[in-house]
C-alpha cells in the first residue's frame, strides 16, 4: 500500500531521496510532443536553473537530476543541520527569496522594535520556517512556492 512521503523520510536512515513528479493529461515537460508538433526544449533549461535556484535557498543539495519528456528525477540530499546552524535572521532572509513573508518578518529584518508577543510569534515562525527549509515532504511548500 503507498504511504505518503512524509512516513517514507527516515533522516537517521539516509539523507539521499530520489523523488519523481510526472505531468498529467499526456502534457509535455520537454521534447517533441508528437500530437501538438510543438517542441518545448526550451523549458528544460527553465526547470534546471529553477532546480539550481531552490538549492541556494534550502539546506537540500541536488545530487542529481534528470529532465525528461513527461517527468522530472531528481536526487536530493536532506541537511537538516545546515538549517540547524543558520541565524534566525538568515532563516528569514532564506524564506524572503520564496515567499513574500508577513509585515512581522519584515519588521525583523529592518531592526524594527517589537513586543514581547511579536517576539514569541516571530520565534515560533522561524522555528517553522527553519523545518520547511529543509522538509521535502511538506505539502505546503509543494503548493505555495511561488519562486
Amino acid at each position: 500500500m503507498p504511504q505518503s512521503r512524509r512516513n517514507q523520510i527516515s533522516l537517521e536512515d539516509t539523507p539521499y531521496y530520489h523523488c519523481c513528479s510526472r505531468v498529467v493529461r499526456r502534457a509535455f515537460l520537454c521534447g517533441d510532443d508528437q500530437y501538438s508538433g510543438e517542441n518545448y526544449d526550451h523549458r528544460r533549461s527553465w526547470v534546471e536553473e529553477l532546480l539550481l535556484k531552490l538549492a541556494t535557498v534550502f539546506a537540500i543539495d541536488i545530487a542529481a537530476f534528470a529532465v525528461m519528456s513527461n517527468h522530472l528525477h531528481v536526487v536530493l540530499r536532506i541537511d537538516a543541520e545546515k538549517a540547524n546552524a543558520w541565524s534566525d535572521k538568515e532563516i528569514i532572509e532564506r524564506w524572503h527569496q520564496i515567499f513574500k513573508g508577513d509585515d512581522l518578518t519584515h519588521q525583523f529584518l529592518k531592526d524594527k522594535q517589537l513586543e514581547a508577543h511579536q517576539m514569541a510569534q516571530l520565534k515560533h515562525l522561524i522555528a517553522t520556517y527553519r523545518s520547511r527549509l529543509w522538509d521535502i515532504s511538506c505539502p505546503f511548500i509543494q503548493k505555495r512556492c511561488v519562486v
